[in-house]
């Protein structure tokens, strides 16, 4: 699709997002004017609830059609963004070849950042779902989003050229949140942990940043044994991937973020099997590892500068005969023993081995892992936020302000020492379950910390609840890409605030 961006012509087709405030009265007479229709009919059926679509024909132009794009009351990126998505979703079959979004009306100094919103919901509006289906290449392909097809946005003379950018950072963010919605809804029997680290590899070969992969033999030789534990249940031999992009600072220094994913690629439990009912959505328990792969695509297309390093963990928990038992003790990394009172509580140790393995690698600023860890974190506070674990104020605090600024909102647990009491074994020097049914995404949060060496800004974020859920493409849960755009935009202002 061609992107452009104008000041006076429009296509026939033209998207107008207006805003549900004290000005909608008016702006809606204006548009009836031009559109040669009833004003007070317009002002009757069109409120700008949010994602709510009018659709307009011109009395004095028979070939022109206006779609009225509601934003609601708040017209932030997350309000402007979820609404071009929905849009552009439901009415890709019927938009022509070009199409305009006229910008004009909205605030002039937040038209840059709401235009990168419009342009990556439009996108990502764009999605088709199903990956293995076999009809999938003859189902008629949309005429909008085609190579053929032309999205023009309408600013203002002296707003062209940094709307000009913002577009640039919308395809790049699609292209790499598409890329992660693939690699969420893949089934587990297609991205095993040696395809996961293939995809990778070609991805950073393609977006310019280093990527090499740990097999079983290079784990086995540096003892990585948490992570070997939770793979030696599968016929598909865990790894590790190691990712890096950015010079070592040296004289002129750039911050460091660390950041470790979890990949379980599927997740049964193990030998602590899960329930069947929902057991499918196991597939999307490397959503850590998806949102770190999906950041290190955006912030090196970008070029930002900052050195990004990465630790992911891939492997698949099953319960074979070799695999662990409850009860059985795990080294770590970091040389620490671990008695597995439950093995579906996987998750905590490969990212156990993988965190302790970059703080030995890199000194970072800040470290973040990110995990769809525990179904506890869903119980307290749903699907609306992820959960925050931090004993840095500042970072909670700059995560807090990125997330809700680009509608990645989270939410900051409690990291009190008593939390970790549950944690002692008499076997080992700790143990990954507590056995309570309460508070579990907390004391995962505590099991964690063991394995970070006190770094002073670490941040463990549960993503159970905002990886995979619902969506316009399907009619079960999918991959939200969640994570993504809140690392890209805290590690473009980690400068102010870390590191450097």
């Amino acid at each position: 699709m061609i992107i452009k961006v104008l000041d006076k012509k429009t296509p026939e087709a033209l998207l107008v997002p207006l805003i549900q405030d004290e000005q909608l009265s008016a702006r809606l007479e204006l548009i009836a004017q031009r559109a040669g229709v009833d004003a007070s009919l317009l002002q009757q059926d069109f409120k700008a609830d949010s994602k709510e679509i009018f659709v307009l024909y011109a009395g004095n132009a028979p070939m022109r059609r206006l779609y009225l794009l509601g934003l609601g009351k708040k017209a932030g990126f997350p309000e402007v963004q979820a609404a071009f998505r929905a849009f552009s979703h439901r009415f890709k079959q019927k938009l022509p070849l070009r199409v305009g979004i006229d910008l004009r009306d909205l605030p002039a100094d937040l038209i840059p950042r709401l235009s990168e919103a419009a342009v990556c919901g439009m996108l990502l509006g764009l999605y088709q779902i199903g990956l293995f289906q076999s009809d999938r290449e003859q189902k008629p392909a949309p005429q909008f989003g085609s190579s053929r097809s032309q999205l023009d946005l309408l600013v203002a003379p002296e707003l062209q050229e940094s709307v000009g950018k913002a577009i640039h950072r919308a395809e790049v963010f699609a292209e790499a949140s598409v890329a992660i919605f693939d690699l969420m809804n893949t089934p587990g029997n297609y991205k095993k942990p040696q395809q996961v680290s293939d995809l990778v590899l070609a991805l950073a070969e393609k977006h310019e940043f280093s990527a090499s992969v740990l097999d079983k033999t290079a784990l086995e030789k540096i003892g990585m044994g948490a992570l070997l534990g939770v793979g030696q249940g599968s016929v598909n031999p865990p790894a590790l991937l190691v990712l890096e992009y950015g010079a070592r600072p040296r004289k002129q220094k750039r911050p460091v973020l660390g950041l470790v994913g979890k990949g379980v690629t599927f997740d049964t439990g193990g030998i602590s099997i899960k329930p069947s009912g929902n057991m499918q959505y196991m597939k999307s328990d490397l959503g850590g590892a998806a949102a770190v792969i999906g950041a290190f695509m955006v912030i090196a297309r970008l070029q930002l500068p900052i050195r990004l390093v990465a630790a992911i963990p891939l492997a698949e928990n099953m319960p074979d005969a070799a695999a662990i038992k409850p009860g059985d003790v795990l080294r770590s990394f970091s040389g620490k023993t671990i008695e597995v009172t439950d093995t579906d509580a996987e998750g905590r140790l490969i990212l156990a081995d993988a965190l302790s393995f970059l703080i030995d690698r890199e000194k970072c600023d800040v470290l973040i892992d990110l995990a769809t860890l525990t179904g506890s974190i869903i119980r307290a506070i749903g699907t609306q936020a992820a959960g925050l674990f931090s004993s840095n104020e500042l970072l909670i605090e700059r995560l807090r302000s990125v997330g809700a600024n680009c509608g990645e909102r989270l939410w900051p647990m409690p990291m009190w020492e008593e939390y970790g009491s549950d944690l002692k074994s008499d076997v080992a020097d700790l143990r990954n379950f507590t056995g309570k049914p309460m508070a579990e995404s907390i004391s995962a949060a505590k099991f964690l910390e063991h394995f970070t060496a006190k770094h002073p800004a670490w941040a463990h974020l549960d993503i159970a609840g905002t990886a995979f859920g619902d969506s316009e493409f399907a009619t079960t849960k999918s991959g939200t890409a969640f994570g993504v755009r809140l690392l890209v935009e805290f590690a473009e202002q980690m400068h102010e605030h870390f590191g450097a």
